[in-house]
């Protein structure tokens, strides 16, 4: 599948039913403001950092170290925004990676278009493109009026040669990727539509390094999101993806019809394999109280060649609940729910996770906050045997000893004063507490050495002159 086929399948997708033609306005008041302003001003912030590293065991880690990275935005006329950003560094200077560490990109504004050219990243949704840096360029634009659209084309990955010196570095195909997304917005409702294509290039190695099990992989995902406020104070959200994975691009075997519509579009073989995802989300809120139920479920090994993690494999069911008190001075959230995995009955094990969180937030002054936070996993884990659908054991036999139960608590308290806000600067001090308690239970009894604490306090003094920007001033103890 290339570009004028992706092309035919977001028009497939995305049909615009409504078009507007106007004349063109010229505004003589804002070219008399355009030429009053200065051509040229720039801002903006750059940082250095450096590290040393000696020691036993550095094997092919660099002694030394540098960070160097910034932004600077520049504005012409007080009209057009230029901002760009950079990041170079010489870690891992020796070797070749598929995302290259150093990078440049920019991101011209031009009312309501934003472009973005350089070693950039595009968010669509979690289930299709979802912050993959890629070589290239895209574009946002949002106008006045109901239609929002993005677009982006560029490099995910470049080819990378099997190197002995640092096998951690997997070699990797040349992989190109190409995406939109368009939404149609009033008040009351949202929807949109984003898809996403990428394909590795099987000639850009000279070797295919099939014993490795790297294989050149085609994906084509589709993400349907829709926001509806059916009344007032009530809030529904959906989200469904579909991806179709194609392990190895080569392969010649007839794909399976299953009627899904990807595989009709992208051209697939016998090793496509299409996943889906579903989201969805309830909020009613009344008076100062929000109550929300929530509803997620990812096919076991969904993934789409356009995000670097996906947590797959589960479905889960939680509800929340949010309060405000004393005159929105406190505010309080709560989470709770359920998840469990092995959706396809395929592992041979099964995971149930408990989950809970709360967090609190006082605003004692207009200069100084509290806050605090306490959440508790819980996770039950059954090693099923194979022989349990064919055995029966007796009750004092094969002690229940592949039952494992982990517990993890996570509490945090901070605390946020500010000493001195004015025109000029701003000064404020932020203390930081928090605590961590993991622990493996088995048969009901915590085993020596499987339980472990860490205590971690962190205090940062802030110093920003407003109208210089002169430095920033951190300061950070960890326990």
């Amino acid at each position: 599948m290339n570009l004028k086929a992706f092309c035919k399948v977001i028009c497939s997708l995305l049909i615009i039913n409504e078009t507007k033609t106007c004349a063109q306005n010229v505004n003589i008041g804002g070219l008399k403001d355009m030429l009053k302003a200065k051509p040229v001003v720039f801002s903006g912030g750059a940082s250095a950092n450096s590290a040393f590293y000696t020691g036993d065991g550095t094997g092919n880690r660099e002694p030394h170290t540098y960070y160097f990275q910034g932004n600077v935005s520049a504005n012409l006329f007080g009209q057009v925004n230029l901002p760009f950003s950079f990041s170079f560094t010489n870690a891992g200077s020796g070797y070749a990676y598929p995302t290259p560490p150093n990078r440049l990109d920019r991101h011209p504004t031009y009312k309501w278009i934003t472009g973005h050219i350089g070693h950039v990243s595009m968010n669509f949704s979690p289930y299709t493109l979802n912050g993959h840096q890629f070589t290239g360029a895209g574009v946002d634009v949002s106008p006045d009026g109901p239609w929002k659209a993005s677009v982006m084309v560029g490099r995910l990955q470049k080819a990378v040669a099997y190197d002995r010196k640092n096998l951690k570095i997997l070699p990797a195909y040349e992989r190109m990727g190409y995406g939109s997304k368009i939404g149609y917005e009033k008040p009351g409702y949202k929807v949109e539509v984003s898809t996403f294509y990428a394909n590795d290039d099987h000639t850009s190695l000279g070797y295919k390094p099939d014993s490795l099990a790297v294989f050149p992989q085609q994906n084509l995902a589709v993400c349907y999101t829709a926001q509806f406020r059916p009344m007032k104070g009530f809030d529904l959200n959906m989200e469904y993806g579909n991806s179709a994975l194609t392990l190895d691009d080569r392969d010649t075997t007839t794909a399976r019809s299953n009627g899904n519509y990807l595989k009709s579009l992208m051209g697939t073989n016998g090793g496509t394999i299409v996943y889906r995802a579903v989201k969805v989300n309830m909020n009613y809120t009344f008076l100062k109280s929000t109550l929300g139920l929530g509803y997620e479920r990812v096919d076991p090994s969904y993934r789409t060649l356009g995000a670097y993690y996906f947590n797959n494999d589960f479905e889960n069911v939680t509800f929340n609940a949010a309060q405000a008190f004393l005159k929105d001075k406190i505010s309080m959230s709560a989470n709770v729910g359920v998840q469990y995995d092995n959706l396809d009955g395929k592992k041979s094990a099964t995971t149930h996770r408990m989950v809970g969180s709360i967090h609190v937030n006082y605003a004692l002054a207009e200069k100084a906050q509290l806050g605090g936070s306490y959440s508790n996993f819980q996770m039950y884990m059954n090693m099923q045997s194979p022989f349990q659908k064919i055995n029966q054991s007796l009750p004092f036999q094969n002690l229940d000893t592949l039952n494992f139960v982990q517990i993890s608590q996570n509490a945090n308290l901070n605390m946020m004063l500010a000493t001195r806000k004015n025109e000029t600067q701003n000064q404020q001090l932020s203390v930081n507490l928090s605590f961590q308690d993991a622990s493996d239970q088995q048969a009901g009894i915590v085993r020596k050495g499987s339980g472990s604490q860490f205590y971690s306090l962190s205090t940062v003094y802030n110093m920003l002159y407003l109208k210089k920007s002169l430095f920033k001033f951190y300061s950070t103890i960890i326990l």
